[in-house]
């Protein structure tokens, strides 16, 4: 059952790593990204925070998956 559990967390990791910066270069290139002087928006910056958070949450996944294996 422990492994079964790692495994899943280690999918889990891997989709956020693979499906999260692929959404955010189309964040980054929306309309909605930048203002006319060129700097990030409020969408942009959501979305950037919602990567980090994503990112950590795969970092501590892969920790946990690992945790259970040992």
């Amino acid at each position: 059952m422990l492994v079964f559990a790692a495994v899943v967390l280690f999918i889990g990791a891997v989709f956020n790593v693979i499906a999260w910066p692929r959404f955010f270069q189309r964040v980054a290139k929306d309309t909605r990204a930048r203002d006319a002087a060129g700097r990030p928006t409020t969408f942009w910056r959501v979305h950037f925070v919602l990567l980090l958070i994503a990112l950590a949450i795969a970092a501590a996944s892969v920790l946990a998956g690992i945790l259970l294996l040992v």
